[in-house]
């Protein structure tokens, strides 16, 4: 969710560098942003704190930089941030809103709110350090010529994942008017999604035979995504492509709806007062049916592909 941030940032700060500290497999994603540099890493070879130290001495050594964004605040990044300051190093954090989301997914809070959208926590650093930046929360298509639907129907945790029933009798429908493309990753996710390719008409499996370069292009060619809330999502938005987005245990209040995609394409069951009960999808359902899930009425996502 960085990306967008970043080149909107960078476009209105020309002469401002970016250098982007994270694992090596995201390189990908901030490809063709100008004025970024990528610098991959393995955290296995930084661990610990003499080797969180040793990374601190490289990255200095390297980009000599003039402040610290530290835009994930976990445990590491906190423990860099105190690194970066006993060394003169100006930091800058992320406010994630930690009680607001803790408010927000207490089951017994009656009253939901919108938060803060993730990206603009995310613009709201640069915004501390004295940057002037304004978010356009719209899609840049970096395609012209789009066809064709992509589905992802899987999600890091059940909270998040529609039954795959219902995602098999979805497919069954759109393919019917749609070429429809299966993205996921994983053998277990590869061999169900194949499965699916044989018994439905109309659709072609790109699980494990795509890097991330070129699951971007794929997504960027197509006319819709339809995603759980999960990484696909951000994909369909780093390439400009719209996304039908599916929510159970978790809700877009949360602030993680995709950059410049819609609210009106938000699939739910709105009329559950325990959602969202996660920020992440993460948690067991309290009551035990994951209604969320289970009473999610496919013909929704249907309306919204044929809006």
């Amino acid at each position: 969710m960085t990306v967008p941030v970043f080149r909107e940032f960078l476009e209105q700060n020309p002469g401002v560098e970016i250098i982007m500290v994270s694992r090596k497999n995201f390189e990908a994603l901030f490809a063709g942003v100008p004025n970024v540099t990528f610098k991959g890493i393995d955290l296995d070879d930084y661990k610990g704190l003499f080797g969180l130290r040793k990374l601190s001495n490289e990255l200095i050594r390297e980009f000599n930089p003039d402040c610290i964004a530290n835009l994930h605040d976990v445990i590491r990044t906190k423990i860099l941030d105190r690194i970066y300051r006993r060394k003169g190093l100006k930091v800058f954090k992320i406010n994630k809103g930690k009680e607001e989301k803790e408010h927000l997914t207490d089951v017994w809070n009656l009253e939901k709110v919108q938060l803060k959208k993730t990206v603009e926590r995310y613009a709201d650093v640069f915004r501390e350090m004295g940057f002037k930046v304004e978010l356009s929360h719209t899609l840049r298509p970096f395609s012209v010529h789009k066809s064709g639907i992509g589905f992802a129907p899987f999600a890091q945790h059940k909270g998040k994942m529609l039954p795959l029933e219902k995602s098999y009798e979805l497919v069954r429908i759109l393919a019917q008017k749609h070429t429809i493309y299966f993205f996921g990753g994983g053998k277990k996710e590869t061999e169900t999604l194949e499965k699916w390719e044989r018994e439905i008409p109309n659709t072609k499996n790109l699980s494990g035979k795509l890097n991330l370069t070129e699951e971007l292009n794929q997504i960027s060619q197509l006319e819709l995504m339809i995603s759980m809330d999960s990484a696909n999502m951000h994909l369909a938005s780093l390439v400009g492509t719209r996304c039908v987005s599916i929510w159970g245990a978790t809700h877009p209040y949360a602030g993680f709806l995709g950059f410049g995609q819609s609210e009106e394409d938000v699939v739910q069951v709105k009329d559950l007062s325990c959602r969202p009960c996660s920020v992440f999808g993460d948690k067991e359902c309290y009551r035990g049916d994951w209604a969320c899930l289970e009473e999610f009425d496919i013909q929704k996502v249907v309306d919204r592909v044929n809006f």
